[in-house]
């Protein structure tokens, strides 16, 4: 189909949809597949009962006095509750919007005064203990409902659920009026951003964003009906938004929630999903998993790896240049993979993947070429929370590696004459909330949305990510350097988690490194150090000299100007908790350059 087709029938496709629609066509039309399952419990509700259980959680909602365009603020991990709840919320056309867990007291109550929610649903009594010092503070909060247990003050979540069943058996046509007064130019959620720098904004996204992006995803990746997926990243995130509710309510698809992200392991090989998404953490974490499992392993396994590998990865290269795999390499292929690399892949329960996904920050090339090299081909993707996730995408049968792909249906894409990338089309959200309920425009007069990411178009229109405009260091000569560039180079050897480029109004580029925390132990066993813990491994010698041998090879990479001249290898982790990532994993410049302020000071003394 020409491109023109194929916008007009994912544009006539998404017309008139609401996320309500969509769950009702399906309680209707597969009435008895499944819909939603918690992954080790036998708890599974069809899409008859999904409907049935949002049904009564919303007249529960309406009970407590849940109005159409109100906010509601939700803290829960993934788990059955919260996509009722949230549902529920947007069958009454209010607006439900999701709490990363790991905020600080002084954010949470920003998004309690900003939002001006009118309710609050937590999971439980550690989320409650979080939030109390805090409820003073947002009066037009009429109530918490709290998932488990009974705590004073509170509503019981099964207060709310059997109120509502006895309200919508007493009349169920309430029920009906409400979701259908829902419009597709209507908030479906409200996303804050995880604020690398100063406060977050709160994205305001519609039923047709939501939507089109999941008629778009559909045109574009080729995943039957139905399919398996495993929601696990928090529903604060615009990916597990899209991947874990909206688009399988679109697909009619099987969610398994993984309420705790440390038993993704353990989802993967239970549910054995048709598509995956990870950010560039979880990749790399897979790959350096299996590199170590390999390295460990007899001659004969890593003799056999290293032919599976080449022959995967030979088949992929010729895929990506559209050129056709010969029937000889394919017929070798096959062997190669049902004996060496199939099993390998049903270990990570990757062995049903069609289509796997990264994003949300640049992932190193040579992860996606050793993970190609398994079978499995981590296609790069480009998008933010206020262009509803995705809106450049690579594809199983047009790819790019290094690059996010091309941009998606019916959006447009432009450069800055800075290098800035701007968008525009239906997936572009309604805009930003302002704490009095208002909107704020994000799009100039034309309806460009300028994102803030600085990037690069080749001649076949494949976009690549440089950088952040506002991350991009001016050295004391005036060279612009992209730090994301650097970093990348540096966090492709596995021993290293983490890396953040240094040399803004400096006369040369430093690194802090932070160790990968799983790979290093191993690395250190392997290399007889008696001591694999990461403040022994940051001054250890023989680990020092290899993080040196990786920085000169990233340096070889990089233009004089860029190349690290001095690095420090830091004796910890960093995670969401410490402050240093946001919840999505992304690096907080300003705090690690706050925190580490004087290690920086002597890689310039």
């Amino acid at each position: 189909m020409s491109p023109s087709g194929n916008l007009q029938r994912c544009a006539a496709t998404a017309a008139g949809l609401t996320i309500p629609n969509l769950l009702h066509r399906n309680a209707t039309r597969y009435a008895d597949r499944p819909a939603l399952t918690t992954l080790g419990a036998d708890d599974t509700l069809t899409w008859e009962q999904l409907r049935d259980r949002v049904a009564a959680v919303a007249m529960g909602l309406h009970d407590l006095g849940l109005r159409a365009g109100d906010r509601m603020l939700m803290m829960m991990p993934s788990r059955v509750e919260h996509w009722l709840v949230d549902l529920a919320a947007v069958h009454l056309g209010a607006v439900p919007s999701t709490v990363y867990a790991t905020l600080s007291p002084d954010q949470l109550r920003y998004l309690a005064q900003h939002s001006d929610a009118r309710l609050l649903v937590l999971d439980g009594a550690a989320e409650l203990e979080r939030w109390r010092p805090l409820l003073a503070e947002a009066p037009n909060l009429r109530h918490v409902v709290v998932i488990d247990g009974e705590h004073d003050g509170t509503v019981p979540f099964r207060q709310v659920l059997a109120a509502g069943e006895q309200a919508h058996r007493a009349d169920p046509a309430a029920f009906e009026k409400r979701w259908q007064e829902v419009r597709p130019e209507q908030p479906v959620t409200v996303l804050y951003t995880s604020g690398t720098t100063g406060d977050p904004k709160g994205v305001l996204l519609s039923h047709h964003n939501v939507v089109y992006q999941s008629v778009v995803l559909e045109a574009t990746v080729d995943v039957p009906d139905h399919a398996p997926s495993l929601a696990y990243l928090p529903l604060a995130h615009i990916a597990e938004r899209m991947l874990g509710v909206y688009n399988p309510i679109y697909r009619a698809g099987h969610v398994t929630v993984c309420p705790d992200p440390a038993r993704l392991a353990e989802g993967l090989k239970a549910v054995r999903p048709v598509s995956f998404f990870g950010v560039p953490r979880v990749w790399e974490k897979m790959a350096a998993g299996i590199q170590a499992y390999v390295a460990a392993a007899d001659e004969q396994v890593r003799t056999a790896f290293a032919a599976a590998s080449a022959a995967a990865l030979e088949a992929h290269r010729l895929r990506e240049a559209k050129r056709p795999v010969p029937a000889e390499l394919t017929t070798k292929l096959v062997a190669l993979d049902t004996a060496v690399l199939r099993p390998v892949r049903a270990m990570l329960g990757l062995d049903h993947v069609q289509w796997a996904g990264s994003g949300a920050a640049p992932i190193p090339v040579d992860v996606l070429l050793f993970l190609a090299g398994l079978g499995v081909d981590v296609l790069e993707v480009w998008g933010m929370t206020e262009t509803t996730g995705t809106c450049t995408i690579n594809t199983p049968t047009d790819f790019r590696t290094g690059t996010v792909g091309r941009v998606n249906t019916g959006m447009d894409l432009k450069l800055a004459d800075d290098g800035e990338i701007l968008v525009r089309g239906p997936l572009v959200c309604l805009g930003y909330l302002r704490p009095d309920g208002t909107v704020e425009p994000v799009t100039d007069a034309g309806g460009w949305l300028a994102t803030g990411d600085v990037g690069t178009l080749d001649a076949d229109g494949y976009l690549t990510i440089t950088d952040r405009k506002k991350e991009l260091l001016i050295n004391s000569s005036g060279k612009n350097i992209s730090p994301a560039q650097i970093e990348n180079l540096l966090r492709a050897h596995p021993l290293i988690g983490q890396a953040v480029a240094i040399g803004d109004r400096r006369p040369y580029v430093t690194a802090l490194i932070v160790l990968d925390e799983d790979a290093a132990p191993v690395w250190a066993r392997a290399h007889g150090i008696a001591d694999p813990t990461l403040p022994a491994l940051a001054a250890d010698p023989v680990l020092l000299a290899e993080i040196r041998a990786a920085v000169e090879v990233a340096n070889a990479k990089l233009a004089r100007p860029e190349q690290v001249k001095a690095f420090r290898v830091l004796p910890t982790a960093w995670t969401p908790e410490s402050g240093e990532l946001t919840p999505t994993l992304k690096l907080r410049r300003r705090i690690v350059a706050d925190r580490y302020a004087a290690t920086i000071d002597e890689l310039y003394g």
